[in-house]
């Protein structure tokens, strides 16, 4: 009778065990489906806010943008690709000599100028009069001449005010009739005339006119690729 009773406490004992450790286990379970779901919320709230940084800083600081012709040659090639500060237009002005991302006018495909379209006359004067409606596409140019600033063209060399731009940084053209505007223009208030450093192969200012300050996006700061064209613009 002892060694009966003995063994069904045994036996109940047991089942306490199997029963206490089914418990555990079955908690032990729930924490770690509360702790897996716990850490998937959070991967998927980092990724939306560095997503939405990302886009933040795209929209409103820094943008990358990548070369789609040689009208900037030497200084930038075809696939090049350059980071635009965009921000800066808000706390200062364009300076004659950056490397600006910009919207050019509407019809700066046709090469025409003004808000009568016309066709300039080559070998004359460059376009002094700006166009009033921009095209949505982006252009990236270098800036020659500003807001009252007098300027002329001579074998692909701007006159400013008189004098020669110190333009190491161009692809001369000679004298092929493009790139020779000698008429002086003036360059209208709030404006900013573009041109690219490649003078024999660029679509700019000279055929299209001046741009207002609120079309130009911001200047380009960096070139980050290729890695062997790394560097501050």
């Amino acid at each position: 009778m002892n060694i009966s009773a003995r063994s069904r406490s045994a036996k109940s004992a047991n089942s306490a065990e199997v029963a206490s450790a089914k418990g555990a286990s079955a908690k032990t379970g729930r924490r770690r489906s509360k702790s897996t779901r716990s850490s998937i919320i959070e991967l998927v709230v980092i990724i939306a806010v560095a997503l939405g940084l990302a886009l933040g800083i795209q929209a409103w600081v820094v943008k990358p943008y990548r070369i789609p012709s040689g009208s900037m040659l030497p200084t930038l090639a075809v696939g090049q690709r350059v980071l635009v500060n965009r921000i800066g237009m808000d706390f200062s002005e364009p300076h004659v000599g950056e490397i600006a991302v910009f919207h050019p006018p509407k019809d700066a495909g046709q090469e025409v100028c003004g808000p009568n379209p016309h066709v300039i006359k080559l070998g004359g004067a460059a376009c002094a009069q700006p166009e009033p409606t921009r095209s949505g596409v982006n252009f990236i140019k270098r800036i020659v001449g500003g807001p009252g600033d007098v300027i002329s063209i001579v074998e692909g060399h701007v006159i400013r005010n008189g004098k020669r731009e110190s333009d190491s940084y161009i692809r001369p053209c000679g004298s092929a009739p493009e790139c020779n505007f000698p008429t002086p223009i003036k360059v209208p208030p709030g404006h900013w005339f573009m041109m690219g450093d490649n003078r024999g192969e660029s679509d700019d200012s000279r055929f299209w006119g001046p741009v207002p300050s609120g079309w130009i996006i911001g200047g380009a700061i960096i070139t980050y690729w290729p890695p062997d064209r790394i560097g501050i613009l």
